[in-house]
């Protein structure tokens, strides 16, 4: 069954759901563009290893228990002199940390493997100041903006920080960011409101080539479906977070309603 939303599911954005549907959105973008860019180019996946903290489910016990180390057993049932008393402690959360891949999808050039286009697709840790995923994306993403290589970034995450812009662009759920090697710091931005179905973007590739499409809204559908997200997401719930603006949230639960998931 295909989801209720024309463009971006935002239910897809919940932790539940979001590392399996970018671990299968990065390889199906990787088809799409094999079936039309070879062969003199080919798109490859790179793969980098960090971690997220998950917290485990808190456990807080109630008043401290008395308890008595001993060497020996006592008969008399008396505490000996000396005896260690340990008392036991309040129970609490620790993050755990997690490994998670993150999906880079390379077009390089067949002859000589020279990267062209660099194709992200942001995760929450490369927007969430702090966590080492986020500074090492940005130390990677201004590596890829002093090279020769396009960069198209793909956001499909209303949280989070998103990458910066020198100028202001209009307020949107989603974004999609091309900057051309040949045109910076000029950088084309897709706006996407919830309410809108993905567009497809350019692929850039060497020049006399021409682009070649990319259409997002295929390859999210497909994720979808193959994910089988329809027999997991419950549309009775509200969204994942960020919350939604009242507008946006007439039209979700509208749209809902007449695609009878609610």
């Amino acid at each position: 069954m295909r989801s209720p939303f024309p463009g971006m599911d935002p239910y897809i954005e919940g932790p539940e759901i979001w590392t399996d549907f970018h671990a299968d959105l990065a390889p199906g973008i990787r088809w799409d563009l094999n079936r039309v860019i070879r062969p003199r180019y080919v798109a490859r996946l790179n793969v980098r290893l960090t971690y997220e903290a998950v917290e485990i489910e808190e456990s807080r016990g109630g008043r401290p228990d008395v308890s008595v180390w001993r060497g020996q057993e006592e008969s008399s049932g008396s505490i000996p002199h000396g005896a260690a008393i340990i008392r036991a402690p309040v129970e609490s959360r620790i993050a755990q940390e997690l490994p998670l891949r993150l999906l880079t999808v390379e077009v390089r050039k067949v002859e000589t493997m020279q990267l062209v286009t660099a194709i992200e697709i942001l995760s929450p840790v490369n927007k969430q100041p702090g966590h080492h995923a986020y500074d090492e994306y940005h130390r990677k993403r201004r590596r890829l903006l002093r090279s020769s290589a396009h960069l198209l970034e793909i956001d499909l995450l209303r949280a989070g920080e998103r990458p910066p812009l020198e100028e202001s662009v209009p307020e949107a759920s989603y974004y999609v960011m091309l900057s051309r090697a040949d045109r910076r710091p000029r950088v084309e931005v897709w706006p996407i409101q919830i309410r809108d179905p993905l567009p497809a973007v350019p692929v850039p590739l060497l020049e006399p080539d021409p682009d070649v499409a990319l259409d997002l809204n295929v390859a999210v559908a497909a994720v979808y479906e193959r994910g089988g997200y329809s027999d997991i997401i419950d549309y009775r719930r509200p969204p994942p977070p960020p919350r939604l603006t009242e507008a946006e949230a007439r039209w979700l639960h509208d749209r809902l309603v007449s695609e009878g998931r609610r």
